[in-house]
């Protein structure tokens, strides 16, 4: 199922949990970053929807919230600066950050 009624920091939590776990693991420096974006309760909340999510389920939810919330439609700008700061928040952007990186500008551009 498809949020759409995602808040603005519900949808930024979710996509920085997407990208963080592109590499299969969330370093304390990504897990940091994402909390310096979004308060605690907001991260828990995430975490527990993210954790039971597939990688469709992932990308369709990310579609789908980005393609309704005005923030972002129309102006991605501020969401790919997040996620490139969330990439390198361990102090590299890995191949597969770089992938996940790449697929979102494509798809929600």
């Amino acid at each position: 199922m498809v949020n759409k009624n995602w808040t603005k920091q519900e949808l930024v939590a979710y996509i920085l949990l997407y990208v963080a776990h592109s590499d299969l693991k969330e370093t304390r420096q990504e897990h940091e970053y994402i909390l310096s974006r979004v308060n605690l309760e907001t991260y828990n909340h995430i975490k527990r929807e993210f954790d039971g999510d597939n990688d469709y389920q992932s990308i369709t939810k990310i579609v789908g919230a980005v393609n309704s919330s005005e923030s972002y439609k129309n102006n991605p700008d501020e969401l790919f600066a997040d996620i490139k700061l969330m990439a390198f928040a361990d102090g590299k952007m890995d191949q597969m950050e770089h992938a996940i990186y790449n697929s979102l500008k494509k798809i929600l551009s």
